[in-house]
């Protein structure tokens, strides 16, 4: 059987503390909604921060909501080089060992001393849907796409559970890659 999820394609983004989002926008702030994504409760927000490393800035760096427990920076490969971050490819959450960076906001600046990560590619799944695929939680798959530049992403990890929707998590990098945009299918390879 064949099941196949849709592409959402990930830019850079930053996931922020509450912490750190007053010392960046000021003392109460709380984001502001600009567009919902597909999974459910998550958005993206007008927010946006200048992430500094190293060697450069990667100017308006867009915040995604809710707030979390902790800040995180997910970068393509291509822009960790660009700033001079060695940021390992973690999944999301998973920030020990992880470098870290300098994110300004229009209120101040944050010296976060781990948090840059290059996302592990994943697919997320309700646990209804990774049932009809023949997949579970935190399983390694590997997604197939087809097209003039199709290829297989081996590596992938599954996240299933309550507040997951079925998409396939992949940066700007793996997107250009494979030639694809946002809302393409990938046929799961269990």
């Amino acid at each position: 059987m064949s099941y196949k999820v849709p592409v959402g394609l990930s830019n850079k983004h930053v996931h922020i503390c509450a912490d750190d989002l007053e010392v960046l926008f000021g003392k109460g702030y709380a984001l502001t909604p600009y567009k919902s994504l597909k999974q459910p409760g998550q958005y993206a927000s007008e927010e946006k921060v200048d992430v500094v490393g190293p060697k450069g800035m990667l100017k308006a760096v867009r915040i995604l909501g809710p707030v979390r427990k902790e800040t995180q920076v997910e970068l393509a490969m291509t822009d960790a080089r660009t700033i001079g971050v060695d940021a390992p490819v973690k999944e999301s959450g998973k920030l020990a060992g992880t470098p870290g960076l300098k994110l300004v906001g229009p209120a101040g600046e944050v010296e976060i001393d781990h948090g840059a990560i290059v996302a592990l590619r994943h697919v997320h799944l309700s646990v209804d849907q990774a049932k009809e695929a023949g997949v579970v939680d935190k399983q390694m798959i590997s997604i197939r796409f087809g097209g003039e530049r199709g290829l297989v992403f081996d590596n992938v990890l599954v996240r299933s559970g309550e507040g997951h929707d079925s998409e396939i998590h992949l940066d700007t990098d793996e997107g250009n890659a494979a030639g694809l945009k946002s809302g393409d299918l990938g046929e799961l390879i269990a």
